[in-house]
């Protein structure tokens, strides 16, 4: 298991920890909800049945122990379709939502909008405009994350990930003016924050603002949040 440093595939932390038992512990701490990202897929967009990632995210679905939410490299129908397969629950959708947008739109129809969430990873520019960076962060794009949701206005789209690349693993704090604006430009949006988290602080500042969902992957990898200050937060996490 790893974790990137500002989306940097050259800053990144490995951690000799075993998926299983970390799946296990947060289930027992409460958890019902489990978010994976395949690295590799992000960056090579593959999503090779055999590829070890993909062998891992099977077994971890096959379990039953937390439904999953699961994204890095989905590109293709064939590649969702095999996710709910395993038993993903839910399939996180980066790039693409960008690249095959008319694509993307069929699988929130066909699937439905519980099962695809749209993930849009930003930096902000020199304005504050938060622009999309794609290909696992490292394609810059001119689109900002407000006309890529809005691209989407003719849809059921619910759910969306949106992670602050410059945040991302810097145990910084999450940008709460980003969600703040995103929650007020598409109130019904369920927001995923995403980027920053360190603290049980960060995560109640969070829930204040209204944000319905937040990501946290090193804070949690390291322990960083003490179990009395994550368990409010993981019901229905």
């Amino acid at each position: 298991m790893c974790s990137l440093l500002r989306g940097d595939f050259d800053a990144e932390t490995r951690y000799e920890l075993n998926p299983q038992d970390l799946m296990w512990r947060y289930r027992q701490q409460g958890a019902s909800w489990l978010h994976l990202v395949d690295l590799d897929g992000a960056r090579d967009g593959s999503q090779q049945r055999e590829h070890p990632n993909r062998t891992l995210i099977s077994q971890l679905a096959a379990q039953r122990v937390v439904e999953l939410q699961v994204g890095g490299g989905i590109r293709t129908q064939a590649a969702v379709e095999e996710l709910f397969a395993v038993g993903v629950s839910r399939a996180v959708i980066g790039s693409a939502a960008i690249e095959q947008r008319d694509e993307v739109l069929q699988w929130l129809r066909h699937y439905g909008p519980q099962r695809i969430c749209l993930a849009f990873d930003v930096k902000l520019d020199a304005q504050r405009v938060p622009r999309l960076r794609t290909r696992g962060w490292r394609q810059a794009t001119p689109l900002s994350l407000w006309d890529a949701v809005a691209s989407f206005a003719d849809s059921a789209l619910t759910h969306v990930l949106c992670t602050d690349i410059d945040r991302d693993g810097a145990l910084a704090g999450p940008n709460l003016a980003l969600y703040e604006e995103a929650l007020r430009r598409f109130p019904a949006i369920q927001w995923q924050a995403s980027g920053g988290i360190s603290t049980g602080a960060d995560l109640a500042a969070l829930a204040a603002h209204g944000v319905p969902a937040a990501i946290s992957g090193k804070a949690l990898l390291e322990a960083r949040i003490p179990i009395e200050e994550l368990r409010p937060f993981l019901p229905n996490a």
